[in-house]
């Protein structure tokens, strides 16, 4: 072998070295750089909104507000394109080792959102794009109620223009339905009742000029509202009339005749779990990992759930005792919180009253403890509100829908009380704590009210995180003193062992071909819910496969990630620090939230 001299090995150990090593920067270039990073991504993001009408409403702009989003399949691979290309264009044109460590972690995720997106692509039209828990159907009506603001003269012929473009959109939604249709994507059995019920009530109320002509009644009160001449006023509310009686009235019922003809086979093919679809197993698991962000197997999600429901179920044995309950027995306990008339609102104004009550009641006192859990803290507004009477018989029993950044719409916290029944009273306090605050609206609008982070963001969302986020927000209330009656802590932990029930479910109807009669008897043996309410529940995880998964998998993490902090840290270990560490960079997968937790540990233990 032919020897190599000691000075061509230091010569090339040289240029090799020269080669590993990187340029470092000034503070000014990396504050350049990034902010010129930043300034395009935020100039793309401003794009994609302008492109979508309906984002841009949501956001409190008014730029297409004579139209609706693109809901096609070609508009749909446009916009990925454009996404791949802002990315493509990142990693060529700018010097991503000039950047700092929030812009880096922009990029990253930029990138984690291509591969998401991409993902969503290849599965779209395996979801069901109509279901008594989402659909044009009912999203439309609710859109132009709650976020198309009527201002002026303008604003109201952009209500119009809506209205008369609403068959578009429902064009665009059967094309889908039929694509699914073919894949054998079709809606389970249970689904198509609630759906036919919604678009008939609907169709029928469009001839009527009473409240339950819901459209009408709100142009007519925005319209009202303007300072303008009786007779211009007429005018609009007669032509928004007569849009509802022909263009609106026959898109639904277009939609209602394909559901109709859709019914008989969902009847002999639909089914309750995605491994009756061709590739299912590759569906549950892509909609796993979408959902909680990990490589959790369904056999892990599965195992995970129990071992959970075990450790609550221990955790609900003391409360029995704490209320000297006359038996040992868990199930006898579950049918008393069921049935016992002290833990039921009434059905009547009466109760209906008393529940929005005691949730305003529970935001105020959380209020108040706020300081001692974080240094930052929500600017924007925060109501409570019941579910509007078209969507109540379907909707859930409670969700939060966001706060426009411009402050023109505050954060709102709905409660359905169409059936008080499914509202125990015991539930209350944590219901309101996962959804109001210290959970979804504190969360949401910090991340929304974020400052040098570029504009996508304060909107990025993943469910393990933001899901997960609302059921730690249950524990923070035990954490801070909250759930004085000890009802009310089983409350919360009826609600949590209902989480980790729905791993063990989920995961049973998508990939152990479990039945809906079973898995509603899993949930009344091992959870205090109501049967109506857990056969909604069910029903959901039928309709949207994995999604349930997200929020315990996601407490879990931050719980994980708390204890190791506190671990790591000892006395160092600071509470509202910690929170910021988690709110203040946004919604983010489950990994990249561990990175920054871990950051975050290193630097204080230099501080």
């Amino acid at each position: 072998m032919k020897k190599i001299s000691p000075l061509l090995i230091i010569v090339l150990l040289s240029s090799c070295n020269n080669r590993m090593q990187t340029k470092t920067y000034t503070a000014a270039e990396i504050a350049a750089e990034s902010k010129k990073l930043n300034d395009f991504l935020d100039v793309k993001f401003d794009e994609a909104v302008a492109r979508s009408p309906e984002t841009a409403s949501s956001f409190g702009l008014k730029t297409g507000y004579d139209s609706w989003s693109d809901r096609s399949d070609e508009n749909g691979d446009k916009e990925f394109a454009i996404q791949k290309a802002v990315v493509d264009t990142i990693l060529a044109k700018f010097n991503l080792d000039a950047l700092d460590a929030q812009t880096k972690l922009s990029v990253r995720m930029l990138q984690e959102d291509v591969k998401r997106t991409e993902e969503g692509l290849k599965w779209r039209h395996f979801g069901y794009e109509i279901t008594q828990m989402g659909g044009v159907h009912n999203d439309l009506p609710s859109f132009l109620i709650n976020i198309h603001r009527v201002d002026s003269l303008a604003d109201a012929q952009a209500y119009l223009s809506r209205l008369k473009k609403i068959d578009k959109v429902f064009d665009q939604t059967l094309d889908d339905l039929k694509k699914s249709e073919a894949l054998g994507a079709i809606p389970p059995y249970f689904t198509f009742h609630y759906v036919t019920d919604d678009l008939k009530a609907f169709i029928a109320s469009l001839d009527k000029k009473d409240d339950s002509n819901v459209l009408l009644a709100d142009f007519s009160a925005k319209v009202i509202a303007l300072n303008m001449e009786k007779a211009e006023k007429d005018k609009l509310i007669t032509e928004a009339s007569d849009v509802l009686k022909t263009i609106v009235k026959s898109s639904y019922q277009k939609l209602l005749d394909y559901w109709t003809a859709l019914e008989p086979k969902a009847k002999e093919k639909g089914s309750n779990g995605v491994w009756s679809l061709k590739n299912g197993a590759e569906f549950y698991a892509s909609q796993l990992h979408f959902h909680t962000t990990t490589d959790m197997t369904p056999d892990q999600v599965y195992e995970t759930g129990l071992k959970e429901v075990a450790r609550i179920q221990d955790e609900m044995r003391v409360i029995m005792k704490t209320v000297k309950f006359k038996s040992d027995s868990l199930q006898e306990f579950f049918d008393f919180v069921r049935t016992d008339a002290q833990f039921k609102y009434s059905n009547d104004e009466k109760g209906k009253k008393q529940l929005l009550a005691d949730a305003n009641n529970y935001i105020d006192s959380m209020r108040v403890k706020l300081p001692d859990l974080f240094s930052t803290l929500p600017k924007a507004p925060l109501v409570v509100k019941q579910v509007e009477a078209f969507r109540e018989k379907s909707a859930g029993g409670a969700f939060y829908e966001d706060a426009a950044e411009d402050g023109s719409r505050p954060g709102r916290y709905y409660v359905n009380t169409y059936n008080m029944a499914d509202e125990p009273k015991y539930q209350m306090e944590a219901l309101t704590y996962h959804e109001a605050i210290p959970g979804h609206h504190m969360q949401i609008s910090i991340s929304q009210e974020l400052k040098g982070v570029p504009k996508f963001r304060r909107h990025e969302f993943f469910t393990a995180y933001v899901e997960g986020w609302g059921l730690y927000a249950e524990q923070l209330g035990k954490d801070v003193g909250k759930y004085q009656d000890p009802y009310s802590d089983f409350g919360r932990l009826s609600m949590e062992i209902f989480r980790a029930a729905r791993l063990v479910v989920d995961a049973g109807i998508h990939t152990k071909h479990w039945t809906r009669e079973q898995a509603i008897e899993y949930f009344l043996k091992n959870t205090a819910n109501a049967k109506g309410d857990i056969e909604h529940e069910i029903e959901r995880y039928v309709l949207w496969p994995g999604q349930a998964t997200g929020y315990k998998i996601g407490m879990l993490k931050i719980l994980e990630l708390r204890e190791h902090a506190k671990k790591e840290l000892g006395n160092k270990f600071d509470i509202r620090q910690f929170h910021d560490v988690v709110l203040t960079n946004g919604a983010v997968s489950l990994s990249t939230l561990e990175e920054l937790v871990n950051d975050w540990i290193a630097k204080t233990k230099k501080s």
